[in-house]
């Protein structure tokens, strides 16, 4: 080609692409993104970037190749680290003969392009796993499969996403697919703008809660964003997120520094990149497309095509429909009924991973839970202070009796004019499910499935529950089987084996409608006609 060719041809790429060329003309390059998706992601400005949606898009090799060529310190996580086995092979084949994996540690330790670099694999398997990534200063978070955590966990864990080197950005990586349970939809509320095809959300002054007005006069509202797309939000003393208009730093109310004055909060900007497996000419090659192809509905459009909008059937055996726990949190409103607290429903914290859960209701209404780490709730009398400054009025009190949760009924029990029940599980009860046909194996079983009945939108008493992604989880977790002795629900245990971490709030919710939210006129076989709990 001639020189005047080259440089047209040039002058017809994307500065991305310019930077790539730059890259694959390093004599010391180990790895190159991708053209598409894959490059666009590895040059985004953004600070917390979601790359993927479906199978296949080069997730993996995006998180070592930032690794590798961008950062300095790096961390990529999987909820459990059997599940990271599959990076770590990867991780040597593009580090042949370079640095030092310790399998000991998981760190991967080397030089590349002149530069230090680190590659640290962990895990967060148990919701205060997070807490061991406390003060870990890296400038890359990476989470691969994001979904499979929780949103507490990847917000706790970046908050330590920094550098003391200013020539070293820092930057956050999700990585993942549409989520097929109820726990990962938190990704799809994060990231609404890009996922969410009706999104639409008035700017509001994050101090204030005023309506910020255009140039026009009328209120600024943004619609979806297109991918990669930079939008920018800041998150208040709640931990809500609040969009705003650019990165400019702001007031955000509750948000202050340690002599309590309010202090300037810089925005934090995110984007959606969507990759497929169309866009990975490597696995291309492989065949892969049509193993994808073969996936049942509705996962195949999630893997294949990446769609967000789509779900997967409840699990068969699950106790409480995850439609009907959706339905009761559209009908919850900030304001409370002008009703007297109706019940408490205490979970309380078995160790130190687990957490004390408190949760008030008023009718059919619940407050959102008061939820505690369980290393300030080490003995009885200590969840008992946290419970009496929750209670009002005469409103009766259902506790977990297991473990220091017996020390917390025993506490509360000495004390004058406080209607406090020990909730056994584990023992008998001879009611029956509202049609009057079905026993239970247990009071666990019984509980539970009143909450069900409680949320049935035909027969159900109309429940409004807070919106909380957590709480939802915890809710359609548990599964049941027919036994014998009648229905039985899913062990505690079971269910933190097989989600990592105990479902304490949909536990305390479940205990909190231990007397019924509209109490029965009239006795029929199959109904209840006194507290669950008496």
């Amino acid at each position: 080609m001639q020189t005047a060719e080259v440089q047209s041809a040039l002058d017809q790429l994307t500065p991305n692409e310019l930077r790539l060329i730059d890259m694959l003309s390093d004599p010391n390059c180990i790895w190159a993104p991708q053209p598409g998706p894959q490059l666009e992601a590895y040059f985004s400005p953004a600070d917390i970037l979601f790359y993927g949606g479906a199978a296949g898009g080069g997730k993996t090799d995006l998180a070592l190749g930032l690794s590798l060529t961008a950062h300095q310190r790096a961390v990529i996580f999987r909820r459990v680290y059997p599940e990271l086995k599959g990076i770590i092979e990867r991780l040597k084949n593009l580090t042949h003969g370079m640095g030092k994996y310790n399998a000991t540690e998981h760190v991967w330790r080397g030089v590349v392009g002149g530069k230090r670099r680190v590659i640290e694999l962990e895990s967060i398997q148990h919701e205060d796993d997070k807490k061991n990534q406390q003060g870990r200063d890296r400038d890359l978070h990476i989470f691969d499969e994001v979904p499979n955590f929780s949103e507490s966990q990847v917000r706790f864990v970046i908050g330590w996403n920094r550098t003391a080197d200013p020539q070293q950005r820092t930057r956050v990586v999700l990585t993942g697919n549409p989520p097929t349970d109820p726990e990962g939809e938190w990704v799809v509320k994060m990231f609404a703008p890009w996922l969410v095809a009706e999104y639409r959300v008035t700017l509001t002054d994050p101090l204030t809660g005023k309506v910020i007005l255009g140039e026009d006069g009328l209120p600024i509202e943004l619609g979806p964003a297109e991918p990669g797309e930079l939008r920018w939000f800041v998150v208040d003393a709640q931990g809500k997120d609040h969009a705003v208009r650019d990165g400019t730093p702001c007031y955000v109310k509750g948000v202050v520094d340690k002599d309590g004055d309010l202090t300037l909060v810089t925005p934090k900007s995110r984007t959606f990149i969507p990759a497929r497996v169309t866009d990975n000419e490597f696995y291309m090659r492989t065949g892969y497309m049509a193993t994808l192809q073969a996936l049942p509905e509705p996962l195949r459009s999630q893997m294949l095509e990446g769609k967000f909008d789509l779900k997967t059937d409840d699990h068969p055996w699950q106790v409480i429909p995850t439609a009907w726990v959706e339905e009761a949190m559209a009908r919850w409103t900030e304001q409370r009924p002008d009703v007297p607290q109706s019940a408490l429903g205490v979970d309380v914290a078995r160790g130190g991973k687990d957490r004390t859960v408190i949760s008030p209701r008023y009718g059919t209404w619940y407050a959102p839970p008061l939820v505690y780490p369980g290393t300030v709730t080490r003995d009885g009398d200590a969840v008992a202070a946290l419970v009496l400054n929750a209670r009002e009025g005469n409103a009766p009190i259902f506790i977990d009796a297991t473990n220091v949760g017996t020390s917390a009924y025993d506490s509360l029990k000495r004390m004058d004019g406080v209607q406090v029940t020990a909730v056994v599980n584990s023992s008998g009860t001879k009611e029956r499910d509202m049609s009057g046909a079905l026993t239970f194996a247990n009071l666990r079983a019984l509980t539970y499935w009143r909450l069900r009945e409680a949320l049935d939108p035909v027969k159900g008493d109309g429940l409004a529950l807070p919106p909380d992604p957590v709480l939802k989880a915890d809710l359609c977790a548990p599964r049941w089987k027919l036994t014998a002795r009648g229905i039985q629900v899913e062990l505690k245990e079971d269910i933190i084996a097989r989600i990592g971490r105990s479902p304490d709030v949909g536990d305390a919710v479940v205990m909190a409608l231990m007397t019924p939210a509209k109490p029965p006129q009239f006795h029929v076989p199959g109904t209840y006609s006194q507290p669950l709990g008496g």
